[in-house]
């Protein structure tokens, strides 16, 4: 049976008439789970270094320009989503944000923001000013909940419950703010159906988008730690891949599908090293698709 795979690219196309790249940004915000408020050594797999990609810094404006000379002769259309990817982006000064978000998003070459953040983070204020922001232009917001199996989330130090998760979509949705979910495939002792019972945990809460990632062991973290004790197995690509297409299968064609793997600083990479030959990768992933009559859809524009 033929199914449908409704790809970030095509809905980027349909909406904004052309390709668009977002640029990464870091505006310094920390996370609860790294200042004490929960805990100091943050999530099990977040390495103590920002996004690979941001300036950590360096004031938004020239972080957006860097950024856009990285990707120019990749773009035709000279549209941009402001991404603020960095650890936790609503954690923090509710004027200091304000200004950073209303700096990118006041810009003609950016047609939305999208926002990283925690459940755990989306007080009223900051729900109030996500809204005020969607009525400029789209907004996004990408919640980290990574898995819906509370005995995992222990162990990676989530550090909230599902239910925290629950509610901060409802409240978001609510509001007319779009909701991006982030899901990682391969989190230890995690079985297939465990990790499908995630996806289905999060079509249910009605997000709006999917993010795939699989699980990197990088340095400088407390999960390389346990994988030198023996006690985490990364995945195969081979596995990696029937976990990928068996959540595929069961996300709805309503669902944008924003990333089906990830990559990861190949200075900090331990494992999976073959997730580092991302053209591999991607070239499996599409004869597979292929191979399961997977309609991907294209841009018409």
């Amino acid at each position: 049976m033929q199914g449908r795979y409704y790809s970030l690219n095509e809905y980027l196309c349909n909406q904004f008439g052309g390709k668009i790249y977002k640029l990464a940004l870091d505006i310094g915000c920390t996370c609860p789970n790294r200042d004490g408020t929960l805990d100091t050594r943050g999530c099990i797999f977040c390495h103590n270094g920002s996004s690979h990609f941001a300036e950590t810094g360096v004031d938004i404006n020239t972080q957006i320009e860097n950024a856009k000379s990285r990707v120019k002769d990749k773009i035709k259309t000279q549209k941009y989503i402001a991404y603020f990817q960095s650890f936790t982006n609503t954690y923090g000064d509710i004027d200091y944000l304000q200004n950073c978000f209303m700096t990118a998003i006041s810009r003609d070459d950016i047609v939305a923001l999208s926002i990283g953040t925690r459940p755990d983070c989306l007080g009223e204020n900051v729900l109030d000013l996500l809204e005020k922001l969607n009525t400029i232009k789209p907004v996004w917001i990408e919640l980290g909940l990574q898995t819906s199996n509370e005995k995992s989330a222990e162990y990676i130090r989530r550090c909230y419950p599902n239910s925290t998760y629950e509610k901060a979509i409802k409240e978001l949705k609510s509001r007319g703010i779009t909701v991006i979910t982030h899901i990682i495939i391969g989190l230890p002792n995690e079985t297939k159906e465990e990790i499908l019972k995630t996806i289905d945990f999060v079509v249910e809460n009605k997000t709006d988008g999917i993010k795939l990632q699989l699980l990197h062991i990088l340095k400088d973290t407390d999960l390389y730690e346990d994988y030198k004790k023996g006690l985490v197995k990364p995945l195969s690509l081979e596995e990696y891949m029937d976990i990928l297409f068996a959540s595929i299968e069961r996300i709805p064609e309503n669902i944008v599908i924003h990333r089906i793997t990830g990559d990861a600083p190949k200075s900090h990479l331990v494992e999976p090293l073959w997730s580092a030959n991302k053209k591999n990768v991607l070239n499996t992933i599409n004869r597979e698709l292929e191979k399961r009559d997977i309609i991907q859809g294209k841009c018409k524009i």
